[in-house]
Order: structure tokens, then sequence, then C-alpha cells
């Protein structure tokens, strides 16, 4: 028999313990708010169904981060068919949030009426293109919907890291630099190839530093999109001792035509690794321009070491 307080038998009785504030907490799980903007990716390039697995990874990976999220995807040179422009997805998501507001209103449902941006648009760029962005702001403005505009991914250590995944993957890094194994394809000098000119190659720097802190080899950024760029930046790294050298693709992907690396590894006469692609900071990266334009707290962005 038990009494209302407890066990007759007098047995101790596990009662739960009360949730003590502090830094051992675990924190309450990140949600989008109720009728949050849309997050729009901004996809640069030719639309393909290779560029829309990559898009559709990368919103994938924003959405396990914040449930909830309204993510969608809308194209620079898309058809509005079966690639949306980025236009028409902005309006389909201001119709989509007066359809409802007007549906909770005939219901007799007491709501507020929408404000502030219908969505965030994040350009899938890990560095500064002005002829890209100045197409998508152009894009935004032509929809004429009320929508924030982020700055693209990069600089960022999270890219740093991906750019060593990549080169570890083709054989052209070592995976872990503390476990001292040797690659005999590893490169001793790497050319950080963006696209966007001088102001891509500057921005591309600031990671290159950070690239090469981790894999304790010179890394140099040059334009792939400003003819000699990479011949030259080739040429500064063999003087100065690198005789294995390697192309770092500092790019996600549908931004620039594949041809055009390859005919830059020729070149100059080393290996490249792949593109960024939908490696997962990039889906974290673009999250995190979301929530920050918002004003929420974003989750923690902690990537795999790899040293």
């Amino acid at each position: 028999m038990s009494s209302p307080t407890g066990p007759a038998s007098g047995l101790p009785v596990r009662m739960p313990r009360p949730r003590q504030p502090g830094r051992h907490r675990r924190p309450e799980p990140l949600v989008a708010p109720e009728g949050a903007p849309a997050l729009v990716l901004a996809v640069p390039g030719t639309p393909s169904t290779a560029t829309r697995g990559l898009a559709e990874e990368v919103v994938s990976i924003a959405r396990s981060e914040l449930p909830g999220l309204d993510a969608r995807i809308g194209y620079l040179d898309g058809d509005d068919a079966e690639f949306p422009t980025l236009q028409s997805v902005l309006t389909h998501a201001a119709d989509e949030r007066t359809a409802r507001y007007e549906q909770a209103i005939a219901a007799g449902v007491e709501v507020k009426e929408p404000d502030g941006p219908v969505a965030v648009v994040v350009p899938l760029l890990a560095g500064p293109d002005s002829a890209l962005l100045r197409r998508v702001r152009q894009a935004v403005m032509d929809s004429r919907i009320a929508a924030d505009l982020t700055d693209v991914l990069g600089p960022h250590p999270l890219l740093a890291e991906a750019l060593h995944v990549r080169l570890s993957e083709a054989s052209l890094a070592r995976a872990d630099r503390a476990r001292l194994f040797t690659v005999a394809t590893a490169a001793d000098g790497i050319i950080l190839a963006s696209v966007g000119g001088d102001e891509a190659v500057q921005a591309a720097g600031i990671t290159g530093m950070l690239l090469a802190a981790r894999l304790a080899v010179p890394v140099m950024s040059a334009a792939l999109d400003q003819e000699g760029s990479i011949a030259s930046v080739a040429e500064q790294l063999r003087s100065s001792g690198s005789q294995q050298l390697a192309l770092a693709p500092y790019l996600i992907g549908p931004e620039i035509d594949p041809g055009l690396l390859a005919a830059a590894a020729a070149e100059v006469g080393c290996a490249t690794a792949e593109p960024l692609g939908a490696y997962p900071a990039i889906g974290k990266l673009a999250l995190s321009k979301y929530t920050t334009a918002l004003g929420i707290a974003p989750p923690q962005q902690q990537g795999t070491p790899v040293r």
C-alpha cells in the first residue's frame, strides 16, 4: 500500500531534480518563430538537376538546424517552371502570407496583421561577386516584396574547414596533421581560386590564412575570372619553394562553369579539389545569415576538427 505522500514501506522516493540554471544546463532547442519570414536561397548559375540537388541539400541542413524553418530556393536564371526564379519565389511567399492572414480573419481568429520582411534572401556564394550580387539585388527589387538581403557566406573559419576536407578527399592534404601519417600527393602550396575579381580575391585571402594555419603550407588566393591571375600566383608559390601545387576552389559550385576550373588547373599543371558543394558548413552558414538578419540566437556552429 502506498500513501498520498509515498510508499508505505518507507523506501526512499526518487523525486525529479529541479532544473538548475548555469553553463551545464542543456540549452532549449531553437525553433523558428511562428510566422517568421522564409529563408530564400538565391542560387546563381545555369539551373540543372545537379544544382537543384545541391541547393536542396543546403536548405535541408538549414531546416535540420532550425525546426519549423520555411526554406525555399530561387534561381537567378530560372524558368519559373522546373526552376522557379528568385523573383517568383518571393512573390509566392508574399501571396501565401497574405492568404494565411485572410483565412484566419475569415475564421474569426484574432491575429496580428503581418508586418516585417516576407523573406530573408541568402546568396549561395562563398565570397563577394559584385555582378551576381547586383542581379540578386535587382531581382529582389523587381519583385516589389519586402525582403532582407544578407551578405555572402564567407569569409568564415567553417569554410577553411570545408576547404581542408575537400583537399584531403582529393588526397592533396593530410586529413589529420596530429597523426603524422604521410600523403605522397599532398600539396606544398595551395592556390585558393575564387570568382568576383579583386574584391573576391581579398576576401578569399582571409579564409586562406585560416587554411594555411590548418595545413602548415602557403596558401595564396587568385581569381578564376581574371586572365593570368592563377598563373601569376602559381609562379609566386613556385618561386618561393613550393613544387607540388593544388587548386582549391573557394566556390560552392553553381556560380561557375566547371570547365573553367579544369582549364585553370591544366594551365598551371596542378591537381584540383572539388568545390565546396553541399558541405554541412554551407547550410549552417546560410542559416546563420538568416538568424542574424532576424536577431534570432543562432545554433552553435562548431565544425568537425580536421587538423
